[in-house]
């Protein structure tokens, strides 16, 4: 997930944009520059990040409070909303894939009140301020109001994308004791992808790979493809969780190919033509250790790795939308260094080079609309905050 989650399926790789920055030479860039850029200002606090833009331009992400939570946020016309939380005050929430659709339909994680038996560390671990005992659940916001989303009979739930049918994806916790859980990552029961139908009226299940005991589900389109992973209980931020990709087709399972890797394997976005992105782990010597390529996966099941520039050995690929342009990032071999890319027409492009000289270095694209407008997280030398940012054409 993001590594940040399930694989870090997101991991989505908002963890490491907090700390990691890239810089482009201004002498490097050419007369003509593609994007405009503009700044997403954060509620109150020191942080924020855009994860989702539909093809209105609203964007959806999350951003610090001024007594330091995080809150899903969404952005109109530039000015940040706080969409709260379901909990007390020490509660954090945020959306971390690309949880939107054009009818402004939000999902994403959000702490609560209710009380967790097992002191699970859950998938919303990797992405929340630490808050152990409490349960953390999917959420849908429309009409300016946020709602739970049921879990399978357990703790804990995580919602990640919407389409414009209403069909929310993610994973949910059931009450079984799953014994291949990993006991050192505090995880217990067991969890399955999910489709919640109507808003999250309905709860339908996506099974795992035969073999398999855990799924979870990363992205929907509009068709009802869904992508994610499959594997065994392990953590709930991926590794072995997310030892297979797989797309869901009428709900039932099918692998996706990899690069060999026996660990985080996970798509994370899939357009209307089918195509899924996400990341792979470069190979079986690595192991369980987090050594990601970024992959597109094209409709016809053939999976395509995408170019990283010099300097840079890992990265993640985030987004994509209909005319198969890709975002995502790229992360120098000791992970302390990144920067916001885009693929198009089998070309690399980073992102930097694309702006005009400013004082933000793009460290990761996360989302991108079918208008070609891109989303992200950048840091500001001027001020050293974490500011979210988004790309016009």
């Amino acid at each position: 997930m993001k590594p940040s989650v399930l694989a870090v399926p997101a991991a989505l790789l908002l963890v490491a944009a907090g700390t990691a920055t890239a810089t482009s030479s201004p002498a490097d860039q050419g007369p003509d520059h593609r994007y405009r850029v503009s700044i997403l200002d954060a509620l109150s606090g020191p942080r924020a990040f855009g994860a989702a833009i539909n093809s209105r331009g609203l964007v959806a992400g999350a951003s610090t409070t001024d007594n330091g939570k995080l809150h899903a946020t969404i952005w109109r016309h530039g000015e940040p909303v706080d969409l709260g939380t379901l909990g007390g005050p020490d509660a954090s929430s945020a959306v971390l894939w690309p949880g939107t659709n054009d009818a402004g339909a939000v999902v994403g994680v959000t702490q609560t009140d209710d009380v967790d038996p097992n002191d699970e560390p859950w998938s919303c671990g990797a992405f929340l301020p630490a808050r152990i005992g409490y349960a953390c659940v999917g959420f849908v916001w429309r009409h300016g109001e946020m709602r739970a989303l049921p879990t399978l009979g357990g703790t804990h739930g995580f919602a990640t994308d919407v389409n414009n049918r209403g069909q929310i994806v993610g994973w949910a916790e059931n009450q079984v004791e799953d014994p291949d859980c990993n006991p050192e990552s505090g995880q217990v029961l067991q969890f399955r992808a999910v489709r919640w139908d109507h808003y999250g009226r309905r709860t339908t299940e996506l099974p795992p790979l035969a073999g398999d005991g855990v799924s979870s589900a990363t992205a929907i389109n509009d068709d009802g493809r869904v992508v994610g992973i499959s594997g065994i209980c392990d953590q709930a931020v991926g590794r072995l969780s997310a030892r297979n990709p797989v797309v869901w087709d009428h709900g039932k399972p099918r692998l996706l190919p990899d690069l060999g890797g026996l660990a985080w394997d996970t798509p994370m976005a899939i357009n209307e033509r089918g195509d899924a992105v996400g990341f792979a782990n470069r190979s079986a010597a690595d192991g369980q250790s987090f050594r990601p390529l970024p992959v597109l996966w094209t409709a016809d099941g053939k999976l395509h790795k995408l170019a990283l520039p010099d300097g840079y050995a890992f990265g993640q690929a985030l987004g994509i939308n209909k005319r198969r342009e890709v975002v995502g990032v790229a992360l120098s071999p000791d992970f302390t260094k990144c920067t916001a890319m885009l693929w198009r027409d089998g070309k690399m492009v980073v992102l930097q080079d694309e702006v005009r000289p400013t004082s933000l270095d793009l460290c990761n694209a996360n989302h991108i609309n079918n208008r070609g407008q891109i989303t992200g997280e950048a840091t500001d030398r001027d001020s050293g905050k974490v500011v979210g940012f988004v790309l016009r054409p």
